[in-house]
């Protein structure tokens, strides 16, 4: 049978329990219909890139499903159905992954203190606005000028067409 991974989005003001509970649903439609979810993870709930349905935030479910074609129609086919879900995306996988996902393996590491939150943002770091690397005033091309070594001097700007254009001496 071929390998599915299944990602849905829930409404922001259902409950953990309650995102189980639509996971365990989905879980008995795909089992009904021949196939096994062989891995359920709920990733929390996070904030979304822009606004669904009136909605800022969304609880986020994974599925590892080993089903035939027909369950996972099934499983969609409930998913499009049910007003709690903002968004689902089933995407046919080679294989499997074992063990946790990328998104549960980052969780970790942010708890470990693995990330030192140095990534952009207002506060600085890469990009940000607080002055670090490229940031307003950074030292990576950023909106704080700076030397541009690595282009070389700008040329001399004409000045003749802007007084021309001050005077009125248009002609």
């Amino acid at each position: 049978m071929p390998f599915y991974e299944n990602v849905f989005v829930a409404r922001q003001d259902l409950s953990a329990q309650q995102v189980e509970a639509m996971a365990d649903t989905l879980t008995q439609v795909i089992s009904t219909a021949g196939g096994k979810v062989t891995k359920k993870e709920y990733w929390g709930l996070r904030t979304l890139a822009y606004r669904i349905k009136k909605n800022r935030k969304g609880h986020y479910m994974l599925l590892n499903v080993d089903a035939p074609a027909p369950a996972m129609a099934e499983a969609e086919r409930t998913l499009r159905i049910n007003e709690d879900i903002l968004r689902y995306l089933t995407v046919k996988v080679e294989a499997l992954e074992e063990g946790p996902s990328a998104m549960m393996r980052r969780s970790r590491e942010d708890e470990a203190g693995g990330r030192d939150g140095r990534r952009g943002g207002f506060g600085g770091g890469r990009g940000g606005f607080g002055g670090g690397r490229g940031g307003f005033g950074g030292d990576r091309g950023g909106f704080g000028g700076g030397d541009r070594g690595d282009r070389g001097p700008r040329p001399p700007r004409d000045e003749a067409p802007r007084e021309a254009a001050a005077k009125g001496d248009n002609e």
